[in-house]
């Protein structure tokens, strides 16, 4: 049996929640749980208060209830798996580095923000900078999988330098910005600007997508590398086409403002 975290009431003001993590529950007692700290508004109030606690300590965590407004869940994870039934607020898995966190509904903005492992599924659609460095910093997303199976918003894997993120629909602007490494798979349409001032790293659309004129075509060719995660992404359920898998993609090298090594690959319709 998972420890189980069911609402009780939905909070007036967003919840900062870094306390629900299988880090910091691991090997505490239910009242010790539903003692730790979170933060509602300018309040320090216990997870208890919103909270009833059922279960037992066992890695597992499964939150039950409409906790869109809890903010941080899984913050700095390194181990264990979060089982959110249902929607959830901003900063999910934000530093997570090891476990798995699954959201059966939506995610807000700022899914994963500078993650270094570890895995982070939503099921529904996902808000903006998705994986993506904090505002001023300097590196995103340094390892692990964000696979969200709907839409997702502006700046995906902004500054990351490793790892996976999958749209399996549509992505906003700024697909891919300041990439240093990395790849990035839209299975639906991308926005614009994408790849704009990346450096390295792989931007993958299956839909026509504009390019910016900081970008050359190269090539078209069947990139091996690229079978092996659609494979993978398939395995995780998302509707990945035998066309995609064996198919051929146009190699377009940018940003030629930056390094110029970085390269999108688009899918020959």
């Amino acid at each position: 049996m998972s420890l189980k975290l069911t609402l009780k009431k939905k909070p007036t003001v967003p919840v900062e929640a870094e306390s629900i993590c299988p880090d910091k529950m691991e090997g505490l007692g239910l009242k010790d749980i539903a003692a730790l700290p979170v933060h509602h508004g300018n309040e320090t109030t216990t997870v208890g208060d919103f909270f009833k606690v059922t279960g037992k300590s066992n890695g597992e965590i499964r939150l039950e209830g409409d906790t869109s407004r809890f903010k941080m869940v899984g913050a700095a994870m390194s181990k264990g798996r979060i089982l959110i039934k249902g929607s959830i607020g901003q900063h999910v898995g934000v530093a997570m580095s090891g476990g798995e966190i699954v959201v059966t509904k939506n995610a807000d903005n700022w899914v994963g923000p500078e993650m270094s492992g570890g895995r982070i599924i939503v099921k529904g659609n996902a808000g903006h900078m998705v994986g993506c460095a904090y505002r001023g910093g300097q590196v995103g997303v340094t390892g692990g999988e964000i696979i969200v199976h709907g839409n997702a918003g502006n700046e995906i894997g902004n500054t990351m330098r490793d790892g996976l993120i999958a749209i399996g629909g549509n992505s906003g602007d700024f697909t891919g910005v300041g990439m240093l490494a990395g790849t990035v798979i839209v299975l639906g349409k991308m926005g614009q600007r994408n790849g704009a001032a990346m450096k390295r790293g792989t931007i993958v659309s299956m839909e026509d997508a504009e390019m910016l004129p900081t970008f050359t075509y190269a090539c078209s060719y069947r990139p091996n590398f690229l079978r092996l995660y659609l494979r993978h992404l398939h395995d995780l359920g998302l509707p990945i086409k035998d066309s995609w898998i064996g198919g051929s993609y146009h190699r377009w090298s940018g940003d030629s403002i930056e390094l110029n090594r970085g390269e999108a690959l688009i899918f020959d319709r």
